[in-house]
């Protein structure tokens, strides 16, 4: 019997909008949407310890399911106490199934009914993950929130490529339902259908039928243009039941966050805030800038005047600059730490704006301030 342990209800809601502030109660703590899952991959946010992560207000990270069963093995894993333990982190833990891996690699792996087949791009040997072996390797990492196994569509797609992609997700759901004996944790399925709102309705349809803990929306944010990819994602998040956490995959900018909890959805991770870290790009209540500018070389202000980050309490621009020319390590530790923190913060504001009942104003305000840049 299925017992996932996952607590969920609605604290507020925006009357002119579809925001909403959500708690999500897990075994490793209470959670409060709308919330940004920082991307540990293989077990570590790039630079940034886990002490680090809870300092800065972030009480769920992602993990990978794909790159931790090639390396070091779910059963190293296992033998360690388990994710959490392994990886020295206290707070909840989402592990993505692998699916978007499947959708990048191309040509290194290949989709069937049974499941994906794949070389390792650690040593190249073979392996295959069927949707019940995926959610295996999750149960044993010990994982908050597990994701089923999906096919990830590319785009731009035909619309009966879709289909048969989006059933094939959904075949591979009915099997993900069937494992049992998952006490401390919860599932939750994945819509698809690319860009074609009725395929998008019969998979929302589907799973809910299924009864999931919570509901992702992926396949999103490959390659479609953002006013499409908005359009579909409030669409999607219209779709699904109103008692449930909705999550959207791998999205995205400061501006998709803000523009997505207006339509309703409460979780979120994307690499951008680290990623782009590593190469200089830090997000500001103003817009982004790149450190490595040469007009940086002499500012003694901080990246962000409004940001009361370590970093920007301590280091100005032109050091953080100096930093990336040199190529020193702390400048990417610098950045990262920056670039988190303002994504965290940013999910607080607009928590605050939502039980404020003003999450219209702050929406606005928000968009100003990036037009006034320009």
């Amino acid at each position: 019997m299925r017992k996932d342990n996952i607590g969920f209800k609605i604290l507020a809601k925006d009357r002119q909008t579809s925001s909403r502030v959500c708690e999500i109660r897990t075994p490793h703590g209470i959670l409060e949407t709308p919330l940004f899952l920082p991307v540990a991959t293989s077990g570590s946010v790039k630079t940034i310890a886990p002490w680090e992560l809870s300092d800065m207000g972030f009480d769920m990270i992602l993990c990978n399911t794909y790159h931790l069963y090639l390396r070091p093995g779910h059963k190293v894993i296992e033998k360690m106490g388990g994710l959490h333990r392994f990886m020295g982190w206290g707070g909840a833990i989402l592990t993505d199934s692998g699916g978007f891996q499947v959708f990048s690699l191309k040509g290194m792996t290949r989709v069937d009914e049974s499941g994906v087949k794949f070389r390792s791009i650690i040593d190249g040997s073979e392996h295959l993950i069927t949707p019940e072996y995926a959610i295996e390797i999750q149960k044993v990492l010990g994982s908050d929130i597990i994701m089923i196994l999906d096919d990830v569509p590319p785009y731009p797609i035909s619309y009966e490529d879709a289909k048969k992609s989006m059933r094939l997700s959904l075949r591979w759901a009915e099997r993900s339902q069937k494992i049992r004996n998952l006490e401390n944790q919860a599932v939750f399925g994945i819509m698809h259908g690319s860009v074609f709102k009725d395929l998008r309705k019969e998979s929302a349809e589907r799973l809910i039928e299924m009864d999931f803990t919570g509901y992702a929306i992926g396949g999103l944010s490959v390659g479609e243009e953002k006013a499409l990819m908005y359009e579909v994602s409030s669409f999607s998040a219209s779709l699904l039941p109103e008692d449930k956490p909705r999550y959207l995959m791998g999205v995205g900018t400061p501006e998709d966050l803000v523009r997505c909890v207006s339509f309703g959805i409460d979780m979120f991770d994307c690499v951008l805030p680290t990623r782009n870290a590593r190469n200089g790009q830090l997000f500001t209540s103003r817009g982004k800038i790149n450190i490595r500018n040469s007009k940086f070389s002499m500012d003694e202000e901080p990246v962000d005047p409004s940001c009361v980050c370590y970093t920007c309490r301590y280091f100005s621009k032109g050091y953080l600059r100096h930093l990336f020319w040199a190529r020193e390590m702390l400048g990417q530790r610098l950045a990262t730490i920056h670039n988190l923190f303002y994504y965290s913060n940013l999910m607080g504001e607009m928590r605050r704006a939502i039980k404020a009942g003003r999450f219209i104003e702050f929406e606005k305000e928000f968009f100003e301030k990036r037009e006034g840049e320009k």
